[in-house]
């Protein structure tokens, strides 16, 4: 195992290691040393180097270890920004946008993740027009990623006088914060906006323009970052979601290359695919992806969506009708 010990020792999770590995560095080439001044101490040397040799291999192991840990954090980052839009369907539609952001948020308090609000957009019945959420925590986004996609719900909403089955949908995006990322964005391409942040508090609320929204334009992407407790942290925050909505939108493009070939493929991170229907009347939650189909609604609309990941990890397929 070749070790880059410069860069390890600049890694606070590897520096200790690296000290000792230098130090038993140190105590093989005195044994050497002394070995080549006096032959007949091999036999001793021998036993003293196996000692040493044993003890690198142990560090060497650990470093593979934690980089290993590293490299899989990277691929599955246990940083997420959660967004919900209200899609076709109007009141209905952002009724239900809520309830998808409160039963993601009930699955977070299960697995004991941090969840923070980023931004809100509520309409008048309650319901959320837009919404973007922080997620901190192991696996979160290995567990989340395939949430990606349109979500479509089938009920009888509370103001419809007829009895008549509504059908309104809203989106959802999963967006890993990765610490290492190759998207550079130039503050050229960026329109800037800084508002007064909404929201119940002291006599300060409101006063202060700590608000931030970012405009892409070369992508028409933006964000909006309202709950850090500055002008500059907001758009610190603002500019990593960014980054990784500018990501999203290159991983899409790519994905549509090869679109014939994916078509079976679970987890294509595309915002337009329709991939779950929750039919009310019928008590039946439905992913489109695995053709699988679950009951008892408010149980999962709780939070309790562990089957429906599991399901979709495993990638097996199974025998539901498409709604």
């Amino acid at each position: 195992m070749t070790l880059d010990l410069e860069k390890l020792k600049r890694d606070h999770k590897t520096s200790y290691f690296v000290e000792e590995y230098e130090r038993l560095l140190g105590e093989e080439k005195k044994v050497n040393d002394m070995v080549s001044k006096d032959e007949s101490l091999r036999d001793l040397a021998d036993e003293e180097l196996q000692n040493i040799n044993f003890q690198k291999e142990a560090i060497e192991k650990q470093l593979e270890e934690i980089a290993n840990r590293e490299s899989e954090e990277e691929e599955f980052p246990n940083e997420i920004i959660l967004e919900v839009r209200a899609g076709v369907g109007g009141d209905e539609a952002s009724l239900f946008a809520w309830e998808l952001a409160h039963m993601y948020e009930r699955f977070a308090e299960k697995n004991k993740w941090n969840w923070k609000i980023i931004n809100e957009s509520s309409n008048d019945v309650g319901g959320y027009k837009e919404a973007s959420f922080e997620i901190k925590g192991k696996d979160c986004y290995k567990l989340l990623r395939y949430e990606t996609g349109v979500h479509r719900v089938q009920r009888i909403p509370s103001t419809e006088k007829n009895g008549r089955i509504h059908t309104s949908t809203a989106s959802v995006a999963i967006l890993p914060l990765r610490k290492k990322t190759k998207i550079i964005i130039n503050p050229n391409d960026l329109d800037i906006e800084y508002s007064r942040s909404g929201g119940a508090g002291g006599q300060n609320v409101n006063k202060v323009e700590t608000a931030v929204r970012l405009i892409h334009k070369p992508t028409g992407l933006d964000v909006r970052c309202t709950t850090e407790r500055n002008q500059l942290a907001n758009r610190e925050k603002a500019l990593i979601i960014l980054s990784s909505k500018i990501q999203m939108l290159k991983d899409e493009e790519e994905s549509q290359k090869y679109s014939i070939d994916r078509k079976n493929q679970i987890g294509t991170a595309d915002r337009s695919e329709k991939i779950r229907t929750y039919n009310f009347p019928q008590d039946r939650i439905t992913d489109h992806r695995v053709k699988k189909s679950w009951s008892n609604i408010p149980v999962i609309m709780n939070g309790n969506i562990d089957k429906i990941i599991e399901a979709l990890s495993s990638g097996v397929v199974g025998d539901a009708e498409e709604e």
